[in-house]
């Protein structure tokens, strides 16, 4: 019998001439979108080695490139202690939310309770409510609280937007086998035990997914971090970053400078678990 037959162009894993073409057309365009989407914070970062009387040219290269806004930075603007403060509000909310999220989608998805419809359907009206409808009545109570200025101000209220990560790691939790957390039930582990040396496990890749793209997210938060925290001093990198507008008006030098360097560690996290977060929302969304 002869083997099968192979189409021309197709032997030896060669794709037909039209689909390599289209293939190359769509990284083209992908590529061209990339740099337009790039462009703005390409822009940025190259003025921030600008000098003042050159801020304003057109030439997106500097003819005489300095590190003087950059020293300007480290020596007169808080950039550790920003740094440092925004750290521990995005760590704290991300932690905090993946323990809700957690505990959450176990209890969902093994416990079944009679109320899990209408559980489910409010957390998922709740993605849909914008978090500037509730920060009223928030800041009220971090107020009577005595939480201004404080992590705990900055931390806690955020909590509450644990509903993507709960519904996210719900549909983890039901791709699990059941006959693991069964068996480990039949040689009498407790549901906690079950939780930890069961489920856990299987969720590290999407648990680490989310907690970089919480971080990342909360790291970016303004409004909360403006309203919570007045003082200069006790407030985050975001809001510290409007110091650079004075009476004088806006140095913008100092401006990009600062952005580009409390960017660094948000570029760093998310260049080492892009791949996670990736993978970790196409499954939950074919499964």
């Amino acid at each position: 019998m002869s083997g099968p037959s192979t189409r021309p162009g197709t032997a030896a894993g060669l794709r037909p001439p039209r689909i390599r073409l289209a293939a190359a057309g769509w990284h083209l365009a992908l590529a061209i979108l990339s740099l337009l989407t790039a462009f703005p914070l390409l822009w940025a970062v190259l003025t921030s080695f600008k000098p003042p009387n050159e801020i304003f040219d057109a030439a997106p290269v500097s003819a005489h490139p300095t590190l003087a806004n950059y020293a300007d930075v480290l020596t007169r603007w808080p950039a550790g202690e920003l740094i440092g403060r925004t750290a521990v509000m995005a760590t704290g909310v991300a932690v905090g939310q993946l323990v809700i999220a957690v505990l959450a989608a176990f209890a969902l998805a093994h416990f079944h309770p009679r109320a899990r419809p209408v559980v489910l359907g409010l957390t998922a009206v709740s993605l849909a409510i914008p978090p500037q409808a509730l920060i009223v009545p928030q800041f009220l109570l971090t107020a009577r609280l005595g939480w201004l200025n404080t992590e705990a101000g900055l931390i806690v209220p955020q909590l509450g937007s644990s509903a993507l990560a709960v519904l996210v790691l719900l549909q983890h939790v039901e791709a699990l086998p059941p006959s693991l957390a069964a068996a480990a039930r039949l040689e009498g582990a407790r549901p906690l035990e079950v939780l930890w040396h069961v489920i856990l496990p299987g969720l590290r890749p999407a648990i680490a997914a989310l907690g970089v793209l919480v971080f990342i997210t909360t790291w970016n938060e303004y409004l909360w971090p403006l309203l919570v925290t007045p003082d200069a001093m006790h407030t985050t990198v975001q809001v510290g970053l409007a110091q650079f507008e004075t009476a004088e008006g806006i140095n913008y030098g100092g401006l990009l400078a600062a952005a580009t360097l409390t960017s660094l560690p948000i570029v760093v996290v998310y260049l080492a678990a892009s791949r996670r977060i990736t993978d970790a929302f196409l499954t939950s969304g074919l499964r």
